[in-house]
């Protein structure tokens, strides 16, 4: 059976379905019903909701709490991410199992309100210091929202590794019909690492992102980042669409691949055949389709300045790459797109 949810409101309620008991965040517009669903929800399944009083200190709770074994989830928006850099950082060095939402909003700074895809760099470059990386899934739906939350508890605890879900505020903030009966979940696995009391069975679990060896920390940081080879090699995750016999082929992720959608019914009727490629992974980029598209121009679209827009240029040396962006708030509209095409193509602009 299908409900109409929000975005945040799905979300919220497929972490919990997901096993997500444990919640720590703090208020930011566009996202604020997050915390609030799970501020109602929690104490009616015996979870854990607790409104930190600063971000900073919202993953440190996570970090605490990931580190006992349980599913664990934070959620902000653009600065309030910022603000969790450090803590995002001491988790990956702990190789700690958890998911962050980052509901974009215009910036840099304290920005505005509306959605904007301008913190690409900041989730999928590391954001903190050191050497780390994040899963990072771009959803484009409220029920793609509500998959890949799901997705992002399971890939978190294969990896032990945290996953970010970036969204935007049109996302967060609309409203679309969704369905959960059909949602497969995985039970969750053992954590035999975790730090949750030996019970007088075993030796005591020890968590600490401080190495002072050389050699050690060097050490440590090589077994990860054979880690990370291995998701890259795994998980690369993207749709395609249209993308046979395209004249141009767009590259866009959550809503501007929708709105990159109208764009290719719009070209139609101009006689022009457009496809898409949506990375679903933004870390690990999914270099591998990319590598697949044939030799025709691609048109890089997204609510900000060009970031994805470097990996599709790395992924696709071969291919002529332009780039065409809104930000601030504002939104790529299909004809505007349209004429960025037609001049790309150098056929007439009307």
């Amino acid at each position: 059976m299908k409900v109409l949810m929000k975005g945040n409101e799905a979300l919220a309620e497929a972490a919990i379905r997901a096993g997500c008991r444990h919640y720590f965040g703090y208020p930011i517009t566009p996202q604020t019903e997050i915390s609030a669903y799970m501020a109602k929800q929690m104490p009616k399944i015996g979870g854990t909701f607790l409104q930190a009083e600063s971000e900073v200190a919202a993953i440190n709770m996570v970090y605490g709490a990931a580190g006992a074994g349980v599913r664990v989830m934070t959620s902000s928006s653009s600065p309030g991410i910022s603000l969790k850099q450090e803590g995002l950082s001491y988790i990956a060095a702990c190789d700690l199992p958890c998911v962050i939402i980052n509901i974009m909003r215009a910036g840099p700074g304290l920005g505005g309100i509306l959605a904007a895809q301008s913190d690409y760099f900041q989730a999928t470059k590391g954001g903190g210091h050191g050497d780390y990386h994040l899963i990072v899934l771009a959803p484009s739906s409220v029920q793609e929202l509500i998959d890949i939350t799901i997705k992002a508890f399971e890939l978190a605890d294969k990896y032990r590794n945290p996953v970010m879900i970036l969204g935007d505020g049109i996302l967060g903030q609309m409203m679309e019909p969704v369905e959960f009966d059909k949602i497969k979940i995985a039970p969750i696995p053992e954590k035999p690492w975790a730090t949750n009391g030996t019970k007088m069975k075993r030796k005591k679990n020890i968590i600490n992102s401080l190495n002072t060896n050389a050699e050690g920390l060097e050490k440590e940081n090589i077994e990860r980042h054979i880690k990370y080879k291995k998701i890259q090699k795994e998980l690369q995750l993207v749709e395609t669409y249209n993308i046979e016999d395209a004249d141009i082929i767009f590259a866009a992720y959550g809503m501007s691949s929708r709105i990159c959608k109208a764009t290719i019914e719009l070209l139609k009727e101009m006689k022009i055949k457009a496809g898409l490629i949506r990375p679903i992974s933004l870390w690990p980029f999914p270099t591998k389709e990319f590598a697949k598209l044939t030799k025709v121009p691609i048109l890089t679209v997204e609510m900000s300045h060009g970031q994805m827009v470097e990996d599709v240029r790395l992924s696709c040396p071969q291919h002529k790459v332009s780039f065409y962006g809104r930000s601030g708030g504002k939104v790529p509209v299909p004809a505007d797109i349209a004429k960025e095409v037609q001049k790309i193509l150098k056929k007439g602009v009307k």
